[in-house]
C-alpha cells in the first residue's frame, strides 16, 4: 500500500510540474496543456484513490477499535484504582485517627452517663437520707407529745383514781364506824 501512496504522490507532483511548466498564454494568465497527458494522470490517480479509501477506512476502522479497546481497559484501569484507592482510604491514618477519636468519644459519653447514674443514686441517697432524719424527727417529737400527753392522762387517772380510793377509804371506816 505504501507504493501505491509513493504512486500517488508522484503522479500529482508530476501533475503539478506539468501545470507550472506548462507553456503560458500572453496577457490571459492562461496555460496550455496537454489534455491527454493531464487526464492520463488523473485516471492513474483516480485508479490508485479507492485502494486509498479502503485504506484509510481501514485505518479508521482499526482506530475505532483500538479507541475501544483503550476505553475498556481505561474503564479497567480506573475501576481498579477506584478500589485500591478506597481501600488506601480506610486503612489511611485519617481514618485510623477518626475511628480512635471516635471510641475516645463513645468512651467519654459512657464515663458521662456512668457520673450521671452515680451522681443520680447520690441525690437519691441524699434525699431519702433527709426524709429518713425528717420521719425520725417528726417521730420523736410525736412520742414527746404522745409521752405528755399520756402522763397527763394518767396524772388525772391517778389523781381520780385517788381520789375515789380515798372516798372509798373514808366509806369503809364509816361503815367500821357504825358497827360497833
Amino acid at each position: 500500500m505504501e507504493k501505491m501512496d509513493v504512486n500517488i504522490m508522484e503522479l500529482l507532483e508530476y501533475l503539478q510540474d506539468l501545470v507550472d511548466n506548462s507553456p503560458k498564454v500572453p496577457i490571459s494568465g492562461k496555460i496550455m496543456v496537454d489534455k491527454k497527458e493531464i487526464l492520463e494522470v488523473v485516471d492513474q490517480i483516480i485508479n490508485y484513490l479507492p485502494d486509498q479509501f479502503k485504506k484509510a477506512q481501514w485505518v479508521m476502522n482499526e482506530r475505532e477499535r483500538i479507541l475501544g479497546e483503550a476505553k475498556k481497559e481505561y474503564d479497567s484501569v480506573k475501576k481498579e484504582t477506584m478500589v485500591i484507592m478506597r481501600q488506601n482510604v480506610e486503612s489511611h491514618d485519617i481514618v485510623k485517627e477518626a475511628k480512635i477519636r471516635g471510641q475516645e468519644i463513645i468512651a467519654s459519653a459512657q464515663r458521662d452517663a456512668k457520673a450521671i447514674r452515680l451522681g443520680s443514686r447520690e441525690y437519691s441517697d441524699e434525699i431519702l437520707s433527709q426524709l429518713d432524719r425528717e420521719i425520725e424527727a417528726q417521730k420523736e417529737i410525736l412520742i414527746k407529745g404522745l409521752q405528755g400527753s399520756f402522763e397527763t392522762v394518767a396524772k388525772d387517772v391517778d389523781g381520780t383514781l385517788t381520789s375515789a380510793c380515798t372516798t372509798i377509804r373514808d366509806n369503809i371506816k364509816e361503815l367500821r364506824g357504825m358497827k360497833k
